[in-house]
């Protein structure tokens, strides 16, 4: 099955846990920016360093930076059918940007699935995620600070899609298959 779709919510809305599950369900990879940034971050290369700066505050990484290697990733072979973002775009410059990107290559996107949480419990999930994963990005404030950036910067974005009749809102509170049946029934209308 062909699906281009973006993935929008919140951090610590489950965007990486359905991302996973809605790509093995359609057959398109699930490309996340955050996991990119993550493993450049650890290797220590150029690009991770650049991103550790913003990551470290809880802000964006540079759109020069994050365009290119989406760019990148989406001229690979395995998105030709289609692909789930997670993470992208996250600016109404990045939503252009894609909007490019996607003309480059004669396609379009599918559907835009919203996935919509209750902030405090936003930011318990990424407590106890933190705790258990280890990841020092992921402390109270730096939470916080991610949410307004979220809540300044993405949150827009969503009703451009709106305007665009592209938007799918999900509610991601709930057990993990719920949440997955939710945005599956969503998208069943728009992808056949």
């Amino acid at each position: 099955m062909s699906a281009r779709l973006v993935l929008l919510g919140p951090p610590g809305a489950g965007k990486g846990t359905q991302a996973a599950r809605i790509s093995e369900r359609l057959g398109v990879p699930a490309i996340s920016t955050g996991d990119i940034f993550r493993a450049n971050v650890a290797e220590q290369t150029e690009l991770g360093k650049r991103a550790q700066r913003y990551m470290d505050a809880g802000e964006y990484v540079p759109d020069e930076v994050t365009n290119a290697m989406v760019r990148d990733r989406l001229a690979q072979t395995d998105a030709v059918v289609g692909f789930l973002l997670d993470g992208y775009p996250r600016t109404a410059d990045q939503v252009a940007e894609l909007d490019g990107m996607l003309a480059d290559g004669g396609t379009r996107l599918d559907a835009v699935v919203e996935i919509t949480a209750d902030t405090d419990e936003v930011v318990q999930r990424m407590l106890k995620r933190a705790a258990e994963q280890g990841r020092p990005d992921d402390t109270e404030p730096v939470i916080r600070r991610r949410l307004e950036v979220y809540a300044e910067q993405t949150a827009p974005l969503a009703r451009t899609y709106a305007e665009r009749d592209l938007i799918v809102q999900v509610d991601g509170i709930g057990a993990v298959d719920e949440v997955t049946d939710r945005i599956m029934a969503a998208l069943q209308p728009r992808l056949g």
